[in-house]
Parts: C-alpha cells; structure tokens; sequence
C-alpha cells in the first residue's frame, strides 16, 4: 500500500500575528563592522549555578552545586554567578556553605541576584556575609511589553524601582566594610526596550553609584528573549557603550539567550560593539534554549590565535563533568565539545585532512591550516586517530588509508587505495555501521596481507648466479617449497630478480598462472632496526584485472614474496 505525500500549499500564514519587538538605536552606531575579529579576552562570568541550573528539570544538589563551582575554578573564571539567595533556601545554604566552609579563592568574585525589593535586598547582603569579593546585581525589566502587560506602570515608575534598588544597595553595602563589594545593574529585556529610555534608566544608576577607577560599575546588557538579528544587538550596544556616563569606569557586559539561536553571535559582535564582559554557561544551558555558549566563544577566539584566558585543555572531562552535573547532554555536533566535532565521514574531506596533516608535518609544524578541521583536536584533549577520520559507507580511499598509516603504520600506495576505500565502503554499507579502526585493520589483514588461501609458501632460499651464467634475465635462482592447495611441492625457478625466480618457481607446479607484474613498494612499519617490513605487490592477469598483496616480515625479502603470494592467491 502506497501513501500519497501532499504539500501543505497554505503555508505558515499565522505568522502575521508577530511584528518586530526591538529597537534600533536613535543614531546610527556600526562601527562595530570596521573590526575583523577580537583582539582580548572580556571578562567571562559563569551563570551555570543561577540562570543554567534553574533551567534543569531536576536542579542540582548540594554536593553537585559545589562540584560544579569547583569545576569552575578550574576552568578559570574569576566571576561565578551563584544564585538569588534571597528567593531559595537551597540557594542561599549553597552561598553559606561556600562561605562557611571558605572554599572560595581569593582570586574570584561570587555574584548574587537580587530585584529592587528591600527585604529581598537585605536578605541577599546578609547571604553573601564574610565573603571577601562580591558582586551585587540588581535588576528589574525595562521593555515595553513588561511595562505594559507585567507591571503597568510608567516609564518613570519604572526607573524609579531602579533607582531606588540602587540606593538601597549603597545603604547595605556601607553595613559590610570588609566585603570588597562591585555593584551590576540589568535593564532586564533590554533588547525590547526603546534605546534612549535604556541608556535614560542605566544613567539613572550610574549617577547613584557614582563608579570610580578603583570601583567600576557593571553594566548588563541581556538580550533575556532574543529578538533580533546578531548586527542589531551588536548596534545596541554600540549606542550604550558610547553613551554611558562614565564610560571609562563602566563595565559594559552582555548577556545574549539563544532563542533565535544567535547567542554566541551576539556576544561576538557585542564584544567587537563594545561590550567588556560576558554571562554565559558552558555549552550554553539556560532557561528555553538556552544563554551563550561560553565554551564556544571562547574557542572560537582561541582558533584566531587569541588567548582566551579559560582552559578547556581537556574537553572530553569537561564534557563529562557537565554531563553528570546536570544530567544534559552535550550534543555530538555541539563545537567543540560534541563527540563528533572532528569527525569527518566523508571520502574528499578525508582526503583532505590526510594531505593536509602530511603537509604540516613536513613543512609547517608549529602551524595549523589544516583543511576542514579548525583547531587543532590535541589542544582539546582529543586525538586524530580516533576523531578526525571516521570510516562508514561514505568515507573514500584516503580517510581509509589515513587510518591504516597512523594507527598501524601501513603507508598505502597510493594507486591502492581507491580499491581498499570501496571496499571499507561496501562492508560499512552492508552492515549499517561505522568501521572503528580495529575493524579496519581486521578487514584489510585478512583481505590482502599474508594471504594463504591457495598458495602457502613454506620456505624460500635464493642464490645469485655465477657472473657468467648471470648474463641475461636468470641471475636469481629460487628454490621453494610451497603449498598449493594442501599438497607440498618443492620448487626451483630462475628470473631477474627474486621475485620474478619465484614467479617461475611457480609456474613449475600444477597450475599454469599467467600473470604480469605492475607495480611493488616497500617500507618499514616500525622505526626501530628491529622493526618489520611491509611490501605491496600488483599484479595483472590476462585481462588486465590488477590484484593487490601485501606482505608483512622481519626480512624485507620474505615480505615481498608474501606480497605477491597475497596477489596471487587474491586472483586465482
């Protein structure tokens, strides 16, 4: 029975109901283009513990909380968002047990959420007492769509919650003179608010704060639903950051969510418009889908060569962590971090990393250019052979003879390698599945190296010929002893070489073969003296069908005679 598939011809026409919910600035502010890539590093704070760890269908625990602050550290964060302290009680023993038990280090900053509210206020100082750096962060929403629907106050009503969540944090913070306090402000769906009212309300706190050289003020600039294009974003803060009172003692720091999917867009631009800092959370967990992907801004600066002053030196134990934590997973091809990143099935970008690795390795090798792969997979704690050439149905000749050279050491001719691609490809094919590099080598020793099928060479010695008797194409005598077939047959024949002898050799038993030598290589498979050969033969038979053997000896001698009774027994 046969189902017909009919187009849905009427389309998506519901999407009349939405209109644009941003803003552009007043003035034109796109500087920000003239800027190819970033230059430093912003100051990077981790949100996993408040905004990612919100956003888990099941937040962590206690001892999971601390674990993952530990984590962070680690990485390298010196700004650790740790929760509203003054809404949650698991939140607020998580701040305690930080501070109690002093596993903070001196050299990082815990940061603290609180709204414009007094007793919230006044809960969250009395939370974060005895920590030694903190950073206070207020917000309140500031878009038109909050102020309209949610809150239903005026845009003066609305600047005066700021204002008011300011001075109270000056009262409090006065109460704590041995906490080194930082105070953050968000015009919280900055992004659905019009530009001048931003910056109006932003000043407002400014102004209150009164930020100085020793004590700057952040800034935050969230994108808390994104709404718009990457360059919009990027011209919002443009316009904030020219416009800010006190600029130069101001921290400007962005915020993006991934709704449209253009979080690590945004930060990107926003950096390059401006923006001093970033909140974010590893692989971009958040509320929806998500904040920005700290790990991928990071490293994407870090493949232009800029330090980004995080260390993701081991990428699959952070992946790891980050999994058992919150019980997410990284997905295969999230940058970076998924399993699959390197990975590269298919038979041309194969080819090109193999050429591309060889070519590194012989002339630029404290470079890295290399085709289709953009970092160096060793920086992150990953290795080429198992994650940059993958092998399955639509893999070709030069990912297969990748894997055999760097993992077995086989140095594949190269007039061999499209016969051994098909085949990897038809065994993939067949079974449905990826070839690890075991498989493959499995596959390849059985099918071509020290074949004994028909033909088992027993033993082989070789003597050159008086000069005299040499003159011509005998000066290579072999006498063997093979079995063909199960039977023993001794066996003597004479050629221009060794192989040739036992070519002829051969052709003395019960079998007449006909065949033409086309071509023989050979090399050692090991660096050490000690080490074995490998040696490849073809040859071709009546109709000139090429077969291919491989040999593989502690004589380089036995491994080509094993090469060519592969061959042999390959075509007949």
């Amino acid at each position: 029975m046969t189902t017909e598939i009919t187009s849905n011809v009427a389309g998506m026409k519901n999407h009349t109901k939405y209109s644009i919910g941003y803003f552009m600035p007043p003035v034109e502010s796109t500087n920000w283009v003239k800027k190819d890539h970033i230059e430093k590093a912003p100051i990077w704070c981790s949100v996993d513990l408040r905004d990612g760890n919100q956003a888990l269908v099941v937040p962590m625990n206690l001892d999971e909380k601390l674990s993952f602050f530990k984590l962070l550290c680690s990485l390298g964060f010196k700004e650790i968002e740790v929760g509203f302290p003054a809404a949650s009680e698991t939140e607020y023993e998580f701040l305690r047990t930080l501070i109690e038990k002093n596993l903070i280090p001196e050299d990082v900053t815990i940061q603290v959420l609180t709204q414009s509210r007094e007793h919230i206020i006044r809960k969250t100082f009395e939370a974060v007492d005895g920590a030694k750096n903190v950073i206070i962060h207020l917000y309140n929403s500031t878009s038109v769509a909050q102020r309209e629907q949610v809150f239903r106050k005026s845009k003066e009503e609305i600047k005066k919650i700021a204002t008011s969540g300011a001075e109270m944090i000056n009262e409090y913070a006065d109460k704590y003179p041995d906490t080194n306090f930082t105070v953050e402000y968000s015009p919280e769906s900055f992004t659905g608010t019009e530009m001048e009212y931003a910056l109006e309300v932003c000043n407002a706190v400014i102004d209150i704060w009164q930020p100085r050289p020793d004590r700057k003020v952040i800034i935050n600039l969230p994108a808390t639903v994104s709404m718009s294009m990457p360059h919009v974003y990027a011209s919002q803060i443009e316009y904030m950051s020219n416009n800010l009172n006190c600029r130069e003692n101001v921290i400007v720091s962005l915020h993006p969510h991934n709704d449209r999917g253009t979080a690590v867009a945004d930060c990107e631009l926003g950096i390059l418009a401006g923006g001093d800092r970033v909140e974010g959370t590893l692989f971009g967990n958040g509320e929806r889908t998500g904040n920005a992907d700290i790990v991928t801004v990071a490293m994407n600066m870090y493949s232009h060569g800029v330090d980004p002053e995080l260390d993701f030196t081991n990428m699959p134990y952070i992946v790891e962590k980050y999994e058992e934590f919150t019980d997410m997973k990284v997905p295969p091809r999230q940058p970076y971090g998924g399993k699959l990143v390197f990975a590269a099935f298919s038979g041309s970008h194969q080819d090109a990393i193999a050429k591309g690795m060889h070519y590194r390795e012989e002339n630029e090798p404290d470079k890295w250019n290399v085709p289709y792969i953009p970092i160096d997979p060793h920086d992150v704690n990953r290795v080429y052979e198992a994650d940059v050439i993958r092998i399955n149905s639509q893999s070709g000749k030069g990912g297969v003879a990748y894997i055999l050279e760097t993992n077995y050491g086989y140095h594949i001719p190269s007039a061999m390698r499209e016969e051994i691609g098909y085949l990897m490809k038809h065994v993939s094919d067949v079974k449905h599945k990826e070839l690890t590099p075991d498989k493959i080598n499995m596959i390849f020793n059985s099918e071509y190296v020290n074949r004994k099928d028909k033909y088992d060479l027993r033993d082989a010695t070789f003597k050159r010929l008086p000069q005299s008797a040499s003159l011509g194409d005998n000066g290579i005598e072999a006498d063997i002893e093979v079995l063909i077939d199960g039977k023993a047959y001794k066996l003597e024949g004479k050629g221009n070489g060794r192989l040739d002898a036992v070519t002829n050799a051969l052709r003395k038993g019960p079998y007449n073969i006909e065949y033409d030598f086309v071509t023989y290589e050979e090399h050692a498979l090991e660096g050490e003296s000690n080490s074995r050969a490998a040696a490849y033969v073809a040859i071709s038979d009546k109709k000139g069908k090429i077969f291919w053997g491989v040999g593989i000896h502690n004589d380089i001698i036995y491994a080509s005679v094993n090469a060519l009774i592969s061959a042999i027994n390959r075509a007949f």
